[in-house]
């Protein structure tokens, strides 16, 4: 197994790195919602390829809850920033059911417009975008049960151009394109990493199982097939950040292992590095939220926070950290 080396040591306005993407000019753009301390604004940051660092700006706030806590992130094809700010992660009851998804149009450095494309959601996490929609997890639905107890989560697509969705966290939300039920009873927690790949399959990670969905459709959009695609629980234990190389590999966070795992084409899942529970400062991988390739590079963001039973990780450390790898043929 590979070494992973650091790639960054953050700036201490971030608490909590979390989702990734690649703008225009080829900077790295990450999202910080900073849970590990409420009291830093959670923001968008940009980062060079000299690995510098510099804010790009906060995440408008919710006007009912004066709250914002990004996790997903993706640009449309008309470089406006979609976001996914899921400030029920918080645990804080008053924002239970207060998540959004935002398009900002950002001039410069300076936010032009906001709109609120879905609102009213209970636990949104990953962001995808292909053609004129949207593909957004939601890891959680509380209030849907089911027969056997365990835990649903949902898949959305929204259009790019839709506004104002109000969510209802139930299946009368004619925006679920699938559902999925978590198994494992150690790990209740849904759907979480997304991902396209170059044909137009989607990719769907459930976090709790260690299993990836892989999703197919019709020439109207329609879905075709939902199947498991991928599963070994020796080499898989949870599935964040997910990412595809240019040779078909796909690279999953696995966040409870402390660890990254390649699946091949064929579905081959093996573990490539994995570190003990650690700071990150040597690179080390701290519970890693989300892998993004650039290049010949595996840039992995360390969320460094949840502990319990089926973590590896045990404490909280400052300054936050990215790991990174590299791909191998």
């Amino acid at each position: 197994m590979q070494t992973p080396a650091l790639f960054l040591l953050l700036p201490d306005y971030i608490s909590t790195p979390d989702g990734m993407e690649i703008d225009q000019e080829g900077n790295l753009i990450l999202s910080c919602p900073n849970f590990a301390d409420l009291s830093m604004p959670s923001c968008i940051v940009k980062i060079d390829r000299e690995r510098k660092v510099t804010k790009w700006f906060d995440v408008p706030l919710n006007p009912k809850t004066n709250e914002a806590r990004s996790m997903g992130i993706a640009f449309g094809p008309d470089q406006d920033l979609y976001i996914v700010d899921n400030q029920g992660w918080t645990g804080i009851e008053r924002l239970k059911f207060q998540g959004r998804i935002l398009r900002v149009r950002m001039n410069g450095n300076t936010i032009e417009k906001v709109t609120v494309v879905a609102e009213g959601m209970e636990h949104p996490n990953g962001i995808r975008i292909r053609g004129n929609y949207m593909y957004v997890t939601q890891s959680t639905m509380e209030k849907v049960k089911t027969e056997s107890g365990k835990l649903m989560s949902c898949v959305y697509r929204f259009g790019l151009d839709e506004e104002n969705i109000q969510i209802t966290n139930t299946l009368e939300d004619k925006h679920i394109l699938t559902t999925y039920i978590t198994q494992n009873p150690a790990c209740q927690y849904g759907v979480d990493g997304i991902v396209f790949d170059a044909a137009g399959n989607l990719y769907i990670g459930n976090f709790g199982d260690g299993a990836v969905y892989k999703v197919t459709f019709d020439r109207d959009g329609n879905v075709l097939s939902n199947e498991l695609w991928a599963q070994n629980p020796e080499e898989l234990k949870s599935t964040d950040g997910m990412s595809f190389d240019r040779y078909g590999n796909l690279y999953i966070a696995d966040f409870n292992a402390n660890a990254i795992v390649r699946i091949t084409p064929e579905g081959e899942v093996k573990r490539i590095a994995q570190s003990p529970d650690c700071d990150g400062l040597d690179g080390g991988l701290d519970q890693p939220g989300e892998p993004i390739v650039m290049g010949d590079d595996i840039i992995v963001s360390c969320f460094d926070l949840v502990t319990d039973e089926t973590k590896v990780n045990t404490a909280h450390e400052m300054p936050a950290t990215m790991s990174l790898l590299t791909i191998e043929r």
